[in-house]
């Protein structure tokens, strides 16, 4: 990550990390060559554990190194190649999926100093339909009481599964229920999904930038990324994931067609069946993340990839926390040809998901009031997109970037060149105001100038002061 000439603070452990970069650059140092340990760097430089390490995650950040377990920092195997502007297309690259953790960057603080909070992926408060919600529930203990602490079957009750095919289909998204089960949530649909296809080690696509939960998940199972760019106006890069796949064994692609998070793009249909084509050609499976796809602002749902799938290569996924409340962990599991391996996984990881949850959401799936709901949801998503947008434009600095996306609970907002981004989030932090640092999205940190700010709450007089005090300063 370059800094700007405004920028010019010097890290501790530059003393050793300029070096390695240096031989590293100039071919001192080749491919595979073994890096000295975190207690030689400390002993030569009379550095701290904690410092050496920063550095060598600086390193790994930037694609310059790769760590092993148990054996050590090494030189990529990859080739480096110069540094590039963003403008300039990336050639892939596999990185060993070594991540820092930035939980707290990306959840809510529930107790300490009241913050302004734009960083949580989750409807607040003030949009959860609480009252709906606590009804149903009620209704379905009264009504099944002792029956709610019993076994359900392990792939799902099978009256909701037959609910989400019938409410699939109104977007031609055809779901045999023999290929699909009820999950405790999204990400273990992820981790379900990811492990039914890929071993430790294997290569996978995903979206850059890609929310923080994915790559957790990616960093757990030992996967290696190849990371596709993702732009606000042409979407997910389909011709860069085809080169992907010409120079390495790529065993899956992750993609969230509809409405990405963190970037809001929507893929047309047309982008959908041509990255379903690639997918096909090089036998890639296709993990498809259709979370935000109810929350379209204008115009009908949008299809998914499943939808043009005949082959049983797409393994489709979402959840109900998005549009309900974060609390309610249920989601669902499309698996297509690997659902023999998926029932496995899903069996070992806990054979029942929540009866109470999984009765509540069918009961609502089986009124009109969930629709009703989720109409009102996405009408408030879309008024507070553009509130959002119109308050960065008056008061963040003139050479912010930032577009109104299409549906979904995000913005992706750019900073100028210049901007200082170890300031800006410490002036949020006393103003106290909460974004979602643009490094947290990439294994690579390529995302330095970016921050999300999500809009799934009420703008309260709080809420808008805070956004204008975080932006005014940089104006």
């Amino acid at each position: 990550m370059k800094r700007s000439s405004t920028d010019m603070k010097v890290y501790k452990f530059e003393i050793f990390t300029a070096i390695i970069e240096k031989n590293i650059r100039q071919g001192v140092f080749a491919p595979g060559h073994k890096l000295p340990s975190v207690r030689e760097i400390k002993e030569q430089y009379q550095l701290s554990i904690s410092t050496v390490q920063n550095g060598y995650a600086y390193l790994l950040m930037r694609g310059l190194v790769e760590s092993i377990p148990k054996s050590g920092y090494y030189v990529t195997a990859k080739p480096i190649r110069p540094e590039r502007s963003e403008k300039v297309k990336r050639s892939p690259v596999v990185r060993d999926a070594v991540f820092k953790k930035h939980l707290e960057l990306t959840t809510s603080l529930k107790s300490g100093r009241k913050f302004s909070e734009f960083n949580v992926a989750a409807p607040g408060d003030l949009l959860i339909p609480h009252k709906l919600l606590l009804r149903t529930m009620q209704e379905v203990i009264r009504q099944q009481s002792a029956g709610l602490l019993r076994y359900y079957p392990s792939n799902g009750l099978t009256e909701l599964k037959n609910r989400i095919i019938q409410r699939a289909s109104a977007y031609q998204s055809i779901i045999d229920p023999d290929e699909l089960m009820i999950t405790d949530g999204a990400l273990q649909a992820l981790y379900i999904a990811l492990t039914s296809v890929c071993n430790a080690g294997d290569i996978i696509a995903v979206e850059s930038p890609c929310v923080f939960s994915v790559l957790e998940v990616i960093r757990v199972l030992r996967l290696k990324v190849i990371e596709i760019p993702v732009s606000v106006s042409q979407g997910f890069d389909i011709a860069f994931l085809r080169k992907a796949c010409q120079n390495n064994s790529v065993k899956a692609v992750i993609v969230t067609p509809n409405f990405h998070n963190p970037t809001g793009t929507l893929l047309s249909d047309e982008q959908k069946q041509e990255l379903l084509s690639v997918a096909l050609r090089y036998n890639v499976a296709v993990i498809e993340n259709d979370i935000y796809g109810d929350l379209n602002f204008r115009g009908e749902r949008p299809s998914t990839i499943k939808s043009f799938d005949e082959s049983g290569i797409v393994l489709s996924y979402s959840s109900y926390a998005k549009t309900l409340a974060p609390g309610i962990r249920l989601g669902w599991l499309a698996a297509g040809k690997f659902m023999q391996r998926a029932e496995q996984i899903k069996f070992a990881l806990g054979s029942t998901v929540s009866p109470l949850y999984q009765e509540t959401v069918n009961r609502l799936l089986s009124r009109s009031s969930y629709d009703r709901h989720v109409r009102s949801f996405r009408m408030q998503l879309a008024r507070n997109a553009y509130l959002a947008v119109s308050l960065l434009s008056d008061y963040f600095p003139d050479k912010t970037a930032v577009h109104v996306p299409p549906g979904g609970y995000n913005l992706w907002v750019r900073m100028p060149d210049d901007t200082d981004m170890q300031h800006f989030y410490a002036h949020c932090e006393k103003v106290g105001v909460r974004f979602t640092p643009g490094y947290t999205f990439s294994f690579s940190g390529t995302f330095s100038k970016h921050f999300r700010l999500v809009f799934a709450d009420k703008f309260s007089p709080e809420r808008i002061k805070a956004i204008r005090l975080a932006g005014l300063k940089f104006r």
